[in-house]
């Protein structure tokens, strides 16, 4: 960890530049960036609207469905409501402890969410795999133990980036050429050797999701081999059914999360622009896509989402007719 240096002091504000070269299109971009924000919030809220009004859903996938669109809320209202202000009301000081505490949130509910999809993947393995222990293996207790490890896991690796970034002199720029408070664009303004405060970021970001990301793999391989040892062709395709909607989710979240990582580790020669949309598709699309996919590819969450609009349209209907007579 560096050094506290006090001949240069912490930078009160920093300003965000949004996307180098594309300044004046940010009102448009704005818009579809807004669009997913509106359907992420709905979307998730939906999702958990539904799993608490639906009680047959109340099983361990379902349950870590809901800390997964938790995390998606959170980081969308972390991230969405800063780049609308900086795009529409060219919003672009932000304090610097706002911009710490911004980037906290950022990696840590982006590990959490690698967390819970390792999660969901270990519970679609006891399920396949051990379909009779199911219920004894996955208990309420031991998914609320594997929801704290998670947290604990992800903030525990993430809480030193703001502690490394704060203690770091800043004599450059203070513009970060941005849409947020991200870590590489950050570190780059300070006027000293980061390399070794690259690499333990790369190193962090490498050992949460790329370790999360191998024991999915290994347990979809023992799922495979557990599927194809079934009797019947239509054993196999309903089992692998169960997992249709963990796969996609699993897909959009980590091709745009591994290319970002790449381009930070080896593009040197991509331009800027690029690599800030990577960045924001990366902390925009999931959390939009995962309760679609979820909603569709899911056959109880529609018929759950389908019982939950019946019931409060009939109650809509019930209080105006009272109203009315």
């Amino acid at each position: 960890m560096p050094p506290l240096n006090t001949s240069h002091p912490s930078p009160a504000t920093f300003s965000l530049m949004g996307i180098p070269g594309l300044e004046h299109l940010h009102a448009w971009i704005g818009i579809p960036f807004c669009s997913m924000y509106v359907v992420a919030m709905v979307g998730n809220v939906t999702v958990l609207a539904v799993i608490r009004a639906e009680r047959s859903l109340c099983k361990p996938m379902f349950l870590f469905l809901c800390l997964l669109s938790i995390t998606d809320l959170v980081l969308s209202m972390s991230t969405l409501p800063r780049m609308l202000c900086l795009f529409w009301l060219g919003a672009h000081n932000i304090a610097f402890d706002a911009c710490l505490t911004q980037m906290f949130f950022i990696h840590s509910f982006t590990a959490l969410e690698s967390g819970f999809f390792l999660s969901m993947a270990i519970d679609r393995y006891v399920a396949i795999c051990h379909p009779l222990c199911h219920t004894t293996i996955l208990t309420h207790t031991h998914i609320t133990i594997m929801g704290i490890i998670v947290v604990i896991w992800g903030v525990a690796f993430f809480s030193p980036h703001p502690v490394l970034l704060k203690q770091l002199p800043y004599c450059r720029t203070r513009i970060i050429a941005h849409t947020y408070g991200e870590f590489m664009a950050v570190v780059k303004l300070a006027c000293m050797d980061i390399g070794a405060t690259k690499r333990y970021s790369l190193s962090m970001a490498t050992i949460v999701g790329g370790l999360d990301f191998i024991l999915i793999i290994c347990s979809y391989v023992l799922i495979l081999f557990t599927v194809f040892n079934l009797p019947s062709k239509a054993a196999r395709l309903k089992t692998l059914s169960t997992c249709v909607s963990h796969v996609w989710v699993i897909l959009v979240f980590y091709t745009p999360a591994f290319f970002s990582f790449l381009t930070h580790r080896f593009g040197h020669h991509i331009a800027p622009p690029v690599h800030i949309f990577i960045a924001n598709i990366y902390l925009l699309i999931p959390p939009m896509m995962n309760p679609i996919i979820y909603g569709v590819k899911t056959k109880r969450i529609r018929e759950g989402f389908l019982k939950f609009l019946t019931i409060k349209l009939k109650n809509f209907s019930a209080k105006s007719w009272i109203h009315t007579s």
